[in-house]
């Protein structure tokens, strides 16, 4: 029996756009609904009790749309705010947990870095996820938050002067750790692999959270009878808080597949 609704994806802004494309990638019968909370990106920089807030009214947004499966693809709201899912009607993914089993398995020297946000650094919830499969490993934990303002901005390119010297300086305890697995912690981060990449060198191996994610979902809709037909046309939809600057351009390079000003809808939650 197959199950037409929608998927529901949320995150502080376009980063969750990279989860959407692994989605897309592995199931391009499936329908999905996206919210960016681009009016009140970062969350990383928030409290705890901020965090869950936004994070519950995300989720009741994407309830209104009728999905039949909500992804948390913010880093953030995965490591502080996943206990806003106990309220849910329909099952919850998050993203944290995923790239950390991919990372414990993927290592060959047992040390890992983690890339985040400076909320999803301080929950420590990598490491402890790490530790679950691999108790001897050894993590370093770097926030990165500026990584976040440069994805929004558009500002991308693997030679651009600005992504260099923020990720040299970011990164540099990770290099100077040794390690051979890095977990990009944060949905905006793939964005940014080619200079992360120059950075720890090819050696190194980059866990993306979003093709971890999909993978698992991709398992949890086929063992439970929730996949879409496999001959069903998929209907995207995007939604956002605020249109940032570039907003599709970002989007269009994200996914992969041209998004036009008309393919996007900008929303109001407190009229939810």
């Amino acid at each position: 029996m197959a199950d037409n609704r929608a998927i529901g994806v949320f995150d502080s802004g376009l980063g969750g756009l990279t989860v959407v494309s692994e989605l897309m990638r592995e199931m391009p019968e499936e329908s999905i609904v996206y919210f960016g909370d681009t009016g009140r990106v970062p969350y990383g920089t928030r409290s705890r009790e901020t965090i869950k807030k936004y994070a519950s009214e995300d989720e009741a947004f994407l309830l209104k749309n009728d999905v039949k499966l909500i992804i948390a693809a913010c880093g953030t709201v995965s490591s502080v705010a996943s206990d806003t899912s106990k309220q849910l009607p329909v099952p919850y993914f998050e993203v944290v947990s995923h790239a950390a089993y991919s990372a414990a398995k993927t290592t060959k020297n047992g040390r890992i870095g983690v890339l985040g946000t400076a909320a999803t650094v301080k929950s420590g919830k990598h490491e402890k996820f790490i530790k679950e499969i691999l108790p001897e490993a050894e993590v370093t934990a770097c926030a990165c938050s500026l990584f976040v303002s440069l994805v929004e901005e558009g500002w991308i390119a693997d030679d651009d002067p600005v992504v260099i010297e923020t990720a040299k300086r970011y990164l540099k305890p990770i290099v100077d750790a040794g390690a051979d697995t890095v977990i990009l912690g944060c949905t905006h981060f793939p964005v940014l692999k080619g200079a992360i990449k120059n950075i720890v060198g090819t050696d190194v191996t980059l866990v993306d959270a979003g093709t971890a994610t999909a993978n698992a979902i991709k398992k949890y809709l086929n063992d439970n009878a929730l996949a879409a037909d496999s001959k069903s046309r998929p209907h995207h939809k995007f939604f956002v808080s605020d249109k940032p600057y570039s907003f599709c351009s970002t989007a269009t390079r994200l996914l992969g597949k041209k998004v036009n000003d008309e393919d996007i809808k900008q929303v109001d939650l407190s009229n939810l």
